[in-house]
């Protein structure tokens, strides 16, 4: 049953992502490499080879709020946002479909010069957690992340009922795309709630830097990028 309007969940979702993102800050984040001295600064954000970043339909609405509130932005850069998700999903070939988890790309997200878009109000779990160590005993446990990726999933559950998944980032942006006609996203919401209906999708999934349930054999995304 919904308890939740939409705007409730964006603010314990924002909430939520603040307390999270404080925590890994003072607790590990003190232990690794300065992104401000980065060599390459970006590339743990844009390595097509690396990413597979997913996230939840509130969250996809939480990014596209941020992108439409955001001061530093013009209206023009808006637009290349979603023009930089769309691109992605072709160039990468992202699907809703079949095991996602597998599918990398270079997120839309991250502007040269200006870091991530939505870096203090909507930011993804896993890129919250993510930074460069040195030391593998310094990195933040994945029991972490997961802990807040399930408070997300329940946050979904209260809002959608079952029309939600976790898809590549770029795929949600095209879905909460401000232009879009939204024909894609019922689409894909009757089919979400058909498979829970016949107990075939809960709408956990393996996501992020790696994942829950395939682990093992995306066990080098879920390290941080160490340099030497």
């Amino acid at each position: 049953m919904r308890k939740l309007t939409e705007a409730g969940a964006l603010a314990r979702l924002q909430r939520g992502k603040a307390a999270f993102q404080t925590h890994v800050k003072f607790n590990f984040e003190r232990r690794a490499r300065d992104c401000r001295a980065c060599p390459t600064p970006g590339v743990c954000c844009t390595d097509a080879h690396f990413v597979n970043v997913h996230i939840t339909r509130l969250e996809a609405v939480a990014i596209r709020e941020t992108i439409r509130r955001t001061p530093r932005l013009t209206e023009d850069e808006r637009h290349a946002v979603y023009s930089r998700a769309r691109e992605a999903v072709e160039r990468y070939r992202l699907s809703a479909a079949g095991f996602s988890e597998a599918q990398t790309f270079a997120c839309p997200l991250f502007v040269k010069g200006a870091g991530c878009l939505v870096h203090r109000r909507a930011k993804p779990a896993p890129c919250i957690q993510h930074a460069c160590y040195d030391e593998w005993a310094d990195v933040p446990p994945l029991s972490l992340q997961w802990r807040e990726e399930r408070r997300v999933e329940q946050l979904n559950a209260e809002v959608y009922g079952a029309a939600w998944a976790w898809l590549p980032l770029p795929i949600w942006l095209t879905l909460v795309d401000p232009e879009a006609d939204g024909a894609e996203l019922q689409r894909l919401a009757r089919v979400w709630e058909s498979r829970r209906a016949h107990g075939h999708d809960d709408g956990s999934a393996p996501r992020g830097y790696g994942g829950r349930q395939q682990r093992a054999p995306l066990k080098n995304r879920t390290l941080p990028v160490l340099r030497a």
